[in-house]
């Protein structure tokens, strides 16, 4: 069966010749600079490595506040 709708669903479905690099390295660590938090127990990673001081300042005055936001509330 050479028309199956089917087979041609999958076979474009996983042509990755036309996805841009950008898409394709969506949610890696590639190129980005880990920060260690909390004494290791959380580690955020940024690609600005100037910017390591400030991500450390506002974990900081997250975990601090008064009113944390939803996710940091069940999690702690």
């Amino acid at each position: 069966m050479k028309n199956d709708k089917l087979d041609n669903r999958m076979s474009l479905a996983h042509d990755h010749t036309k996805i841009p690099d950008e898409k394709l390295l969506m949610g890696s660590i590639k190129g980005k600079h880990p920060v260690v938090l909390d004494d290791g127990k959380t580690i955020v990673y940024i690609s600005d490595k100037s910017k390591e001081e400030e991500t450390r300042l506002k974990y900081e005055l997250h975990k601090n506040s008064r009113f944390p936001s939803h996710a940091t509330k069940y999690h702690s």
